[in-house]
């Protein structure tokens, strides 16, 4: 996911020139493969074998319960380990470094959420405010990936560390907005697993099998808590021991890389972008909780972090990136418009099983599609445009 980017921040900031990674790409082309073939299944002959595969329970669980309260705790714990690495070592580790990122994510939450509240107000929609503020990465950084070296690598480091702060907002939304109830004895529980888990950090133990028992007992004190148990993975996260090139993190993010990003997350978008359209799609289409969605993927985040990254540069709290252009930055803040999975995730909690749930959903898949789309256009564009430049300077 985001650490391949980051790894191209050097302590002394440079930026390293590379093109970025090929598996970026082909998760990212995975990830939209799983989520069109989730929305043809379910609008297809065999749609009532989707909808029975996702409900088929097996001691009690459902196989959607246990992908996005079991599997979605795994990729939490790679998000939290991401977080974890940028604020220590990475684009998030200093105040100058993570101005811009960190301005341009608040200004990309905050607006899209204004969008869809005033889209959606009085209306059963309007509790999935949330939906449309965090980025995807996965999708984002597949498509720099696709486009190599036509993005600067500057940008693809901004969008990485925007996408990273994005995580941080929305996990905190998620926990503090989007938790119905607390048991005060489940939460007392979670302290003393953490304090126990620090204690062993603190303490140098470096084997990873304490901080995995650990973690199993976290996610089960959670999930008993009333707040969503993929919490759990962000709050194992921050106890594990991070110093070293062997440490307990590196070597839990050399395990979890792969199966995450080309299983669980893939897994996730087939279970959780099947909707089956009514007959009446236009209607269906102007529900509230679509409109609001779309338009604060395609509006709010574009012009919420293009927006507060120029206040932030002419405010000189932070600088533009090195060999970056304005329009530059302003396609990579069209891709911050990609919500797919972290959104999808926010209209589950938010909606439940109500008929909002499948609005939402579409409203996300056409909004992400449509800022890929814009998105890549403008870089590209960008590139000829610099590319032309170059030429008429050598001239």
């Amino acid at each position: 996911m985001m650490h391949d980017a980051a790894e191209d921040v050097i302590e002394e900031g440079y930026v390293s020139e590379k093109a970025p990674p090929p598996s970026q790409a082909l998760s990212g082309l995975l990830l939209l493969l799983c989520a069109a073939v989730a929305l043809v299944w379910a609008n297809s002959s065999a749609q009532a074998s989707y909808h029975g595969l996702l409900h088929a329970e097996v001691a009690g669980w459902s196989a959607l319960h246990f992908i996005n309260d079991g599997l979605m705790a795994v990729f939490f714990l790679l998000v939290g380990l991401e977080i974890k690495h940028e604020l220590q070592d990475g684009a998030l580790s200093s105040v100058r470094k993570a101005a811009l990122p960190v301005v341009g994510a608040a200004g990309g939450m905050l607006l899209p959420a204004a969008i869809y509240a005033l889209v959606a107000m009085g209306t059963p929609a309007a509790r999935g405010w949330g939906i449309p503020m965090a980025t995807d990465i996965a999708f984002a950084l597949g498509i720099v990936a696709l486009l190599g070296n036509r993005v600067p690598a500057a940008l693809r480091i901004f969008l990485a560390a925007l996408a990273i702060a994005d995580d941080i907002g929305a996990v905190l939304v998620i926990a503090v907005f989007y938790t119905p109830s607390v048991a005060t004895l489940a939460l007392a529980a979670i302290v003393i697993i953490m304090l126990v888990l620090f204690w062993l950090n603190k303490r140098q133990v470096h084997a990873v099998w304490p901080y995995l028992l650990g973690g199993l007992l976290l996610w089960i004190a959670v999930y008993k808590s009333g707040v969503h148990a993929s919490i759990a993975g962000v709050l194992l996260a921050f106890t594990i021991p991070s110093r070293g090139e062997h440490s307990v993190q590196h070597r839990i993010e050399q395990v979890l890389a792969r199966p995450v990003n080309f299983g669980i997350v893939p897994i996730f978008a087939l279970a959780n972008a099947g909707v089956t359209l009514p007959s009446d799609v236009a209607a269906f289409a102007t529900q509230p909780a679509v409109t609001a969605t779309m338009l604060g993927l395609l509006i709010g985040k574009p012009l919420g972090i293009f927006g507060a990254a120029w206040i932030a540069v002419k405010a000189r709290w932070a600088d533009l990136p090195a060999d970056c252009t304005w329009g530059g930055l302003f396609g990579v803040a069209i891709l911050g418009g990609i919500g797919f999975t972290m959104a999808l995730f926010i209209a589950g909690l938010a909606f439940g099983e109500s008929p909002q749930l499948d609005a939402a959903k579409i409203g996300v898949l056409s909004g992400s599609l449509l800022t890929g789309i814009l998105g890549a256009a403008v870089l590209m564009r960008q590139a000829r445009r610099s590319a032309a430049a170059s030429v008429a300077v050598v001239g």
